[in-house]
């Protein structure tokens, strides 16, 4: 291995890693007014009904499948009578239907965000850079894909080599030698997804950590009237709610 390619496979992994942790705590602490995702869908809301499911659902299918790709060892699943071929037709067949929705969403918003002006104006260098690199990681998965498949270059079967590298960073002994016998589709989409996770808690897409978990631990909120009653009960009102005569 050359020093390049312990740098990629052995030592950005973790670079990424430190970044999208660190970064997330980071932002949580000293940025968490901006922690969302400045919606524009005051400004347009017709094609942003059609583009966001779109995209959103596509890309839950999409982490499904990375998850699905790269956790699962391979004898786990023949072990429960799924074949090479069997799980080899539904990840081309429903990862390929899930990239096509997340790109068909993607390039919808992007549409949306250069033709719409008053969300054009609204968008930050930091956006377009997040956009960049989030199309570059869809083009390179696509492209994976494809060779997985065998339409680009040979057919040639990740999990051997993609999926037990992964493995090996989350256990700390990161084997470089696996990813550098996959297809360049895979690399390039490994190197770019990387990146990826390095910019993510810096741009937008960091909402995608958070969920409306204390919305079901609030106190309720009581809503009063200005003639003295409460939908709480017969209570009259505090000073300053009293009624404005004309």
């Amino acid at each position: 291995m050359t020093s390049l390619d312990i740098l990629l496979w052995s030592v950005l992994p973790y670079v990424a890693m430190a970044s999208f942790v660190i970064g997330l705590v980071w932002r949580y602490k000293y940025d968490k007014f901006n922690w969302t995702t400045r919606s524009s869908q005051i400004y347009e809301g017709k094609l942003l009904r059609i583009a966001g499911p779109l995209f959103h659902l596509g890309l839950f299918a999409v982490i499904g499948g990375h998850i699905v790709g790269l956790l699962i060892p391979k004898k786990w699943t023949d072990s429960i009578g799924i074949s090479q071929e069997m799980y080899h037709v539904g990840a081309i067949s429903l990862g390929g239907l899930a990239g096509v929705a997340t790109l068909l969403g993607i390039a919808l918003l992007i549409y949306r965000r250069r033709t719409t002006a008053t969300v054009f104006a609204a968008t930050t260098k930091n956006d377009k850079t997040m956009y960049i690199f989030l199309v570059a990681t869809l083009l390179a998965g696509c492209a994976a894909t494809l060779s997985s498949a065998g339409v680009i270059g040979t057919e040639h079967n990740y999990r051997e080599t993609v999926s037990p590298w992964f493995r090996s960073i989350l256990l700390l002994r990161p084997d470089g030698t696996l990813m550098m016998q996959s297809p360049l589709a895979f690399r390039i989409h490994a190197i770019v997804g990387m990146l990826l996770f390095i910019i993510w808690p810096f741009t937008r897409l960091v909402h995608a950590m958070s969920a409306p978990i204390g919305y079901m631990f609030r106190p309720p909120i009581i809503y009063r009237t200005r003639d003295g009653r409460t939908h709480a009960g017969s209570r009259k009102a505090r000073p300053g709610w009293e009624r404005v005569k004309y």
